[in-house]
């Protein structure tokens, strides 16, 4: 199974080395030296990771071959893609791949149906499920575990417990999870994680 890890920003320097948007919880696993990845589009790829290091709270990578800025630019937008073992899982128990979570039934605490997930958008402040409701529309759920209080794989679905108007607003106003911005899922607030994507 294939997994988006990362997305390639802007070239930092002139020795090759790029700024990368991570897409995992697992950077250490994914993104250390010697990684190679496949690349969205193929023919970018594929690309085996020579160094990386942190930089004001960035990852930096340099790729064998690209010695120049030149080089570190033409790789920019393109998306890392790792090779998983489908049965393998995240160490955290808090933690799920977005292939994991692909398709649940989001559900209210009492039963109530609410939609089915579609989409997970990582965001620099959180992730957010991206459900579409019965009636075809779609609705943001924020990943943090005061909002998704159960995640059951066996039964395929997720529990949520939404603040007023989440659910019954966020299509007319488009800013309900404004609010949610300081709680991100992955921080430091325990919250449940998605880790990597194979939407996008």
């Amino acid at each position: 199974m294939q997994l988006v890890v990362a997305r390639i920003g802007r070239a930092h320097g002139i020795k090759g080395e790029v700024t990368v948007e991570v897409r995992t919880d697992e950077p250490e696993l994914r993104l250390g030296p010697g990684a190679v990845l496949t690349t969205d589009p193929a023919s970018a790829g594929p690309l085996t990771i020579e160094t990386g290091r942190v930089h004001s709270g960035r990852l930096l990578l340099r790729f064998d071959g690209v010695r120049d800025r030149t080089g570190a630019e033409a790789l920019r937008n393109v998306l890392l893609i790792a090779e998983i073992d489908p049965e393998e899982l995240p160490e955290d128990p808090e933690e799920f791949y977005d292939h994991q979570l692909m398709d649940l039934d989001v559900v209210l605490a009492d039963g109530t149906e609410i939609g089915r997930i579609t989409e997970i958008s990582h965001l620099p402040s959180q992730d957010l499920f991206i459900v579409e409701r019965p009636d075809g529309s779609e609705v943001m759920i924020p990943f943090v575990e005061e909002i998704v209080t159960e995640i059951d794989l066996e039964e395929q679905r997720a529990v949520i417990d939404p603040p007023p108007g989440l659910i019954d607003d966020s299509e007319a106003d488009g800013e309900s999870d404004g609010e949610f911005d300081g709680e991100a899922a992955g921080g430091n607030t325990g919250g449940h994680r998605a880790t990597g994507g194979d939407d996008d």
